[in-house]
């Protein structure tokens, strides 16, 4: 029997779209969107979490004033009601994301894992 792998990846898109945690996440996107001094201060958020991690993939220094400021804008953000509702959804979908990256990686663990049984 022949599976078209690439049906059943849109299938689980379209299964993850329709999901508890995504319409969550969705719905708290557009709540501090909504909202222009929210919408700035995520957007400030997510601008130096990009940058550290491009900096971190690059092997650049990150400096302690960059270290500093990522520090005070994460305080800011916890303490803003909806955005750490946002985070908080977004971290959820993460875990769901990686545990099916999980079962979907499982058939070449299981192949590579048992090396020692070939």
């Amino acid at each position: 029997m022949s599976v078209n792998l690439y049906d059943v990846a849109y299938d689980l898109e379209k299964a993850l779209r329709h999901s508890e945690e995504y319409s969550t996440l969705r719905n708290l996107y557009d709540e501090v969107n909504e909202d222009e001094s929210s919408k700035r201060m995520f957007e400030n958020f997510r601008d130096i979490q990009v940058n550290l991690q491009q900096k971190q993939m690059t092997g650049q220094e990150i400096t302690q004033e960059e270290v500093e400021q990522a520090q005070k804008t994460v305080a800011l953000v916890q303490q803003h009601d909806k955005i750490s509702q946002l985070m908080e959804a977004e971290q959820r979908v993460s875990v769901l994301i990686g545990e099916l990256n999980k079962i979907i990686m499982k058939p070449l663990e299981e192949l590579y894992g048992n090396t020692e049984e070939n």
